[in-house]
């Protein structure tokens, strides 16, 4: 096992978002920190005595550059930079992994559905009463965990950007939960994009398990002829019949979370805990804003804030679970991405586009389902509120928007809460 100690290192962070602001508390006390932005601006907020300049920064050498996954060291300003002095990029998992090497560490990645599963599988552990840190994409960066002990066991959730960034991380449990486009615009194919996830794998070492969907073509394929020293288990999803006996929670009975379940129950197994203590947690599970939220379900009306969506396959599983459903969908359309459902759910739906991308959409659902163009997501909800007044039957309004938010918001959290503001202003629901 390698060992390297972050005392007196030349380290240069590069992004000052989440990541890069926990690296640079972690470090500064011991080592020579300096930092760079794109956004030079921030220098002047924070941190401002750390800062360098580009042109400062291309004299120099540094041990390490932690590289912050947002950052495409494709299309940064510093570039060239980066390309010659690889071999000294490293991210934030891979200073946690070289500083806590010996805790148990469950990453979970995939397309649709980690920050979920992440969350159900930590709250059946702390059910459990077991010293149980989530971080990573959720929760906090692993480097501002305190008080960690021998038997501490940190769930991670991380992105394809994190793994491909990454040198020293390795996990005792990998998983990965499906595999869909995304992402494409930076890894710019399915292939690219699956072998950053299988890196996860491919980087664990002997006696530690990895968990993948059994019929993932693509990471079966990818698998082969690799020398992998881990165990690898292909979950199979046949116990939809036993959770749904077991489960009585409306979140968590659409198609993915019914996929993903199987991997948080085998997991949970794995760890020796019980079938009480996993449904009883699972029965409680009230979801994650803005990921499935039911954020109403009175009079015949059932209202789910889905904006965490960015690609049809997050939305199919919903569109595959409810029937009379009128969708909100639309914003920046995915690379790759294509509306796939079967035929016999398109009488189910009616479309509401908004955003900039208009032809994408109205392309992938021509001869498949009714559809309106309504621009922004006021008018959508005000057109919604219309045709729902018509309809007497069990209805579903689906704010699942199957793409990208930065056409009309700042984030995907942003056109979340938008949307609950203007349900609220326009008296969607209620009685």
């Amino acid at each position: 096992m390698q060992t390297i100690d972050f005392v007196k290192k030349k380290i240069l962070i590069y992004g000052m978002g989440l990541s890069g602001h926990s690296c640079l508390n972690f470090l500064k006390k011991k080592n020579d920190v300096k930092i760079f932005d794109d956004d030079f601006s921030l220098k002047y907020k924070k941190n401002k005595k750390y800062f360098l300049s580009k042109n400062n920064i291309i004299k120099l050498k540094f041990d390490f550059i932690i590289l912050s996954p947002g950052i495409d060291f494709q299309r940064c300003n510093l570039k060239k930079y980066i390309i010659k002095n690889w071999s000294r990029v490293i991210t934030e998992l891979d200073i946690f992994y070289l500083t806590y090497p010996n805790n148990n560490k469950i990453t979970i990645t995939g397309t649709n559905g980690k920050s979920s599963t992440c969350q159900m599988l930590y709250n059946i552990f702390k059910l459990k009463k077991l010293d149980v840190r989530l971080v990573g994409n959720i929760g906090k960066s692993p480097l501002q965990e305190k008080k960690i002990k021998k038997n501490t066991i940190f769930i991670v959730e991380a992105s394809s950007y994190q793994i491909s960034y990454s040198k020293y991380f390795k996990s005792d449990y990998a998983v990965i939960l499906n595999l869909n486009a995304d992402h494409l615009d930076r890894h710019k194919s399915l292939k690219k994009y699956a072998k950053a996830k299988v890196k996860l794998i491919c980087d664990q070492e002997k006696n530690k398990l990895s968990l993948i969907e059994r019929d993932s073509v693509i990471i079966n394929r990818l698998l082969l002829n690799k020398n992998i020293k881990s165990k690898i288990i292909k979950v199979n999803y046949n116990k939809a019949n036993f959770f749904k006996k077991n489960i009585n929670n409306d979140y968590l009975l659409d198609k993915n979370n019914l996929n993903n379940i199987h991997f948080v129950y085998k997991i949970s197994k794995i760890f020796g805990i019980p079938d009480n203590i996993i449904f009883k947690s699972l029965n409680s599970f009230k979801g994650l804003k803005f990921r499935k939220q039911i954020v109403y379900n009175k009079f015949n009306l059932k209202i789910i804030n889905d904006s965490k969506s960015t690609t049809f396959s997050s939305t199919n599983g919903l569109l595959s679970t409810y029937q009379n459903i009128y969708w909100i969908v639309g914003g920046l359309f995915k690379k790759g991405d294509k509306f796939i459902l079967e035929k016999k759910y398109y009488k189910n739906i009616c479309a509401y586009i908004i955003g900039k991308n208009k032809n994408y959409f109205v392309n992938q659902f021509k001869n498949k389902i009714n559809f309106k163009y309504l621009k922004n997501l006021k008018k959508a909800i005000i057109a919604v509120k219309n045709d729902i007044k018509k309809d007497k039957n069990k209805k579903i309004v689906l704010f699942s928007p199957a793409a990208a938010s930065f056409d009309q918001f700042k984030n995907f959290e942003h056109r979340g809460e938008r949307f609950n503001s203007i349900l609220k202003n326009i008296k969607l629901y209620g009685k």
